[in-house]
């Protein structure tokens, strides 16, 4: 008999009734080491057994093993059902109240190391605890390690004062954020960023030297200054040397005047720069008062409200690993500045609203 007709003959006998199609997958179907038997299957066993069928008799005609069958009808007197039992286990080590106790103790000390979590819990438990064990426990916490977000710190006095800033701008629209000019300067280095952080490499690979990271303790470097406006990008400026008030408004008088009339078209505009040294001494504010220039007030330590540190990172990122000298660094920079398109600086100031909320 082949196992179609043993398989189609036993649903006959319990009145499972299929089409000839689904009678051919399920014989197909082969049962690996430790697989549960199909409740058909095991019903099958049942009703023989019921009628005194011996054992013996029930695993020849199904071809199953004497054990399988002893093991279901011991388990239908046990229990009165053919369900298959649940496999118990080791246990675990901690239980849930420990679980618990765990995700307590990562909340509180967020910063801590899976070695030191190791050594607490070895001595709250009191209890034998490798790191590996802690490392499972703590993804049943359904917590995971991840790289920090990096925020300006702020005392209490920041966070009060950018809080009133947000506040009193929350009624702002998002045309009333386009007609702002947003100024900045950033540090661009050669060789940005860590590079070699992450590489692909086998264990025995760690001492080749195509796997280290590149470090440079002093690396070349640009001041930049640069402004923008959701109507495009404005005047880019290399700083050589030393910045002060009145390097600073030559910057504004070479670049940002340009940009302005050339953004704006005469339009009316708001003019935003931080809280640096320069940007606040007494001539730089007369300078601005002179020339009638509205300025944005700007709180300490809110970079992140300002789209254009946004621009400042695109292209941080898009020149990684690209630049080798001073000169090519330059010629990246104005490069990737002009190549920013307007619907992404749209986008940008556009979410100023969303920041403030």
């Amino acid at each position: 008999m082949t196992n179609l007709q043993l398989i189609r003959s036993i649903g006959n006998m319990i009145g499972y009734k299929k089409s000839l199609s689904e009678w051919q997958c399920l014989s197909e179907v082969k049962m690996g080491r430790g697989s549960p038997i199909p409740p058909m299957l095991r019903r099958k066993i049942v009703e023989q057994y019921q009628k005194r069928v011996s054992q013996k008799k029930i695993a020849k005609s199904l071809k199953l093993s004497s054990s399988t069958v002893h093991n279901i009808i011991q388990r239908f007197r046990e229990s009165g059902t053919i369900s298959v039992r649940k496999g118990q286990g080791r246990k675990t080590i901690l239980d849930a109240r420990d679980l618990r106790a765990l995700r307590r103790h990562c909340i509180t000390y967020r910063n801590a190391t899976v070695m030191e979590i190791t050594t607490w819990a070895q001595e709250y438990f009191q209890k034998t605890l490798s790191v590996n064990t802690i490392h499972r426990a703590i993804r049943r916490c359904r917590l995971k390690l991840y790289r920090s977000k990096k925020k300006p710190y702020l005392n209490m006095i920041q966070k009060r004062r950018r809080f009133l800033w947000a506040k009193a701008h929350l009624k702002w629209n998002v045309a009333k954020w386009k007609t702002v000019l947003w100024s900045d300067e950033s540090k661009l280095e050669v060789l940005f960023g860590k590079l070699g952080r992450h590489v692909l490499r086998t264990k025995e690979d760690k001492d080749n030297p195509s796997c280290y990271q590149r470090s440079v303790q002093k690396p070349a470097s640009l001041m930049v200054w640069g402004c923008m406006s959701a109507c495009g990008m404005g005047s880019l400026h290399i700083w050589k040397g030393t910045i002060n008030a009145e390097r600073y408004i030559q910057v504004l008088e070479q670049h940002m005047l340009p940009s302005r009339r050339r953004l704006f078209q005469g339009r009316p505009c708001i003019f935003q720069h931080d809280n640096a040294r320069p940007h606040t001494a007494s001539i730089t504010t007369s300078w601005l008062r002179r020339r009638r220039i509205r300025v944005l007030k700007w709180p300490a330590c809110i970079p992140d409200l300002s789209p254009i540190e946004n621009v400042w990172r695109i292209i941080k990122r898009k020149m990684r690993q690209r630049p080798k000298t001073v000169d090519q660094l330059e010629a990246c920079i104005r490069q990737e500045w002009d190549n920013i398109p307007i619907p992404k600086l749209e986008q940008l100031v556009s979410s100023v609203p969303k920041r403030l909320q």
